[in-house]
């Protein structure tokens, strides 16, 4: 499953390549992709004469604000003749990639979502699992209110209110594996398997200790870990071990600089101990057994 440093790294190419990308067509190809508003011609007809303006990103979601333009003839400046059209929010799920396509070619069979531009430029969402959501939430109407994945989300890893201080908060109390706490999105937002076993060996921390016995500097350093692995993996476009593909089809390159994860049976490059494997909530889970305390 893309997670944040992929669904980053999607961001950016969406607004990097979507400059004044305003939708004049969309073909929905598979109705289960549609989250929100129930009725698919709702969806379709609140996103045609959109401005793809600007793109967030809340955790694993990704979210554009929309411009909608009064008529046809659309003029510049842009912002004097468009109002505010609410929101498109996608969830990438575990499969699902966008690709910007400038020359007309068939869609493949996981093609769900199809945007147009008047010049027919294609924003073309594929899926091979089907399990990734849009949601188009009209002006007016909150996403936090509509997705509820979205608004139990915890804090952003980069933000101010993630520190030593927040971990110790949330987690002095819980019997649970470190690892799981890290895998918990109402926790932080953003970590998934790949980043939660990373930034754990680049803290030196079993991912098996009981959250609770994890001492303050020890906090400090994986919270300081969790950010150096996320930035890096950001910086290098992602982690490709599947499905993931960014806005140009590229596979992402930090899978290459990995020290644990899909590691079983090779070499710590640290101590040169074997790398371990095991499943913890039902996550495989890779580790130093010598590094890792």
């Amino acid at each position: 499953m893309p997670e944040l440093p992929e669904v980053e790294t999607v961001r950016r190419g969406l607004e990097q390549k979507l400059n004044n990308f305003i939708i004049k067509k969309v073909e929905v190809c598979r109705d289960s992709t549609v989250a929100f508003p129930s009725n698919k011609k709702e969806f379709i007809g609140g996103l045609h004469n959109s401005l793809l303006d600007k793109w967030d990103r809340r955790g694993k979601y990704l979210i554009a604000e929309l411009k909608k333009f009064r008529n046809e003839n659309i003029q510049f400046p842009l912002e004097n003749f468009s109002t505010n059209n609410g929101f498109l929010v996608v969830h990438l799920r575990m499969t699902g990639y966008f690709k910007f396509i400038n020359n007309s070619i068939p869609p493949c069979k996981h093609t769900r979502i199809r945007f147009f531009d008047k010049n027919n430029n294609e924003l073309r969402y594929v899926d091979v699992r089907s399990f990734g959501q849009m949601w188009w939430i009209k002006q007016g109407l909150s996403p936090h209110r509509i997705i509820k994945g979205l608004s139990s989300l915890g804090p952003e890893p980069f933000s101010k209110d993630f520190d030593a201080n927040y971990l110790k908060k949330v987690i002095s109390q819980r019997t649970k594996s470190i690892k799981s706490i890290l895998l918990d999105q109402t926790i932080v937002a953003g970590i998934g398997n790949i980043y939660a076993d990373e930034s754990l060996y680049l803290a030196g921390i079993s991912p098996f200790r009981q959250a609770r016995t994890i001492k303050n500097n020890e906090l400090i350093k994986l919270k300081e870990s969790i950010v150096t692995v996320l930035k890096k993996s950001i910086g290098s476009g992602g982690t490709t071990f599947s499905d993931f593909r960014d806005l140009e089809g590229e596979n992402g390159n930090f899978g290459l600089q990995t020290n644990v994860y899909r590691r079983t049976g090779k070499e710590c490059r640290k101590c040169r101990n074997l790398i371990e494997r095991q499943k913890i909530t039902g996550r495989s889970t890779h580790w130093c057994p010598k590094c890792q305390k």
